[in-house]
């Protein structure tokens, strides 16, 4: 079985746990850690976690809501951290005492119960990466922080049962927002983040056969609504609104079972 949920998502911090049972043994990953200990800890314990039911930490980027608190939660509770070498560089990991394990593009990991296979994103970051999980029976796929959608990444998200995208912004809300223009530009360019629009396109042309769950991620409180980002998916999904969750900032998204 594959479950997963999420702790937090936007970019005022971001962390999911992925856990696969193989037998009575179950296998906990937490993906990237934007929260200091005290707020992981809180956010653990709101989906029934402690600390110490993590095995690994695997991290898609170095940026401070994906990776500033990935060193202090590896250095204090021995927890190996997977991660490309130009991030693991990016965030001192090999200077700070961590047990950094290296993580290549399409190179898959075995972590217990789990498989991870890291792909190469377009984004502004040293060596980024998102992954695929399995349990050996289904695929949960991540994508987020990510500026357009290269084939690769398309063909590295085929035969997905659960996807986990990005829907950063609504492009109109962007244009005419409070942003200074250096960073709508960033945001809008190709190695920045995903539009609602954007999103909807990519989620057009992976093979969608096997897929039942999408989750809407990474939403901007300041350039974005919910309403807006399930509109977006749920139109290439031939779908009703209401079957689009959406991972909150504050909140996170409670477990879902693939």
């Amino acid at each position: 079985m594959l479950r997963y949920c999420c702790l937090g998502s936007g970019s005022e911090g971001n962390a999911l746990v992925i856990e696969a049972i193989d037998g009575l043994w179950p296998t906990r990953v937490l993906v990237d850690n934007g929260f200091n200990l005290r707020q992981l800890r809180r956010r653990l314990a709101r989906a029934g976690l402690s600390i110490d039911a993590i095995d690994a930490v695997v991290v898609t980027h170095e940026h401070s809501d994906h990776a500033g608190g990935v060193a202090a939660l590896a250095r204090r509770r021995r927890i190996p951290v997977y991660a490309t070498a130009g991030t693991a560089q990016a965030c001192g990991l090999t200077e700070r005492g961590c047990d950094w394990r290296p993580l290549k593009d399409g190179a898959i990991v075995g972590i217990g119960g789990l498989s991870v296979r890291p792909y190469a994103v377009p984004h502004d970051a040293a060596e980024p990466v998102q992954f695929v999980f399995s349990d050996g029976a289904v695929r949960l796929g991540l994508l987020t922080d990510i500026g357009s959608a290269t084939d690769g990444v398309v063909a590295a998200l085929a035969g997905l049962r659960g996807f986990i995208l990005e829907c950063n912004h609504d492009a109109e809300m962007l244009r005419t927002g409070p942003y200074p223009y250096s960073l709508k530009s960033r945001i809008s360019g190709e190695r920045g983040h995903l539009s609602n629009a954007q999103a909807a396109q990519l989620l057009a042309r992976i093979d969608r056969r096997r897929l039942q769950l999408v989750i809407a991620a990474h939403l901007s409180r300041s350039n974005n609504r919910p309403a807006l980002a399930r509109a977006a998916l749920a139109r290439v999904l031939n779908c009703g609104d209401a079957d689009i969750a959406v991972a909150d900032q504050d909140d996170g998204l409670s477990w879902r079972v693939l």
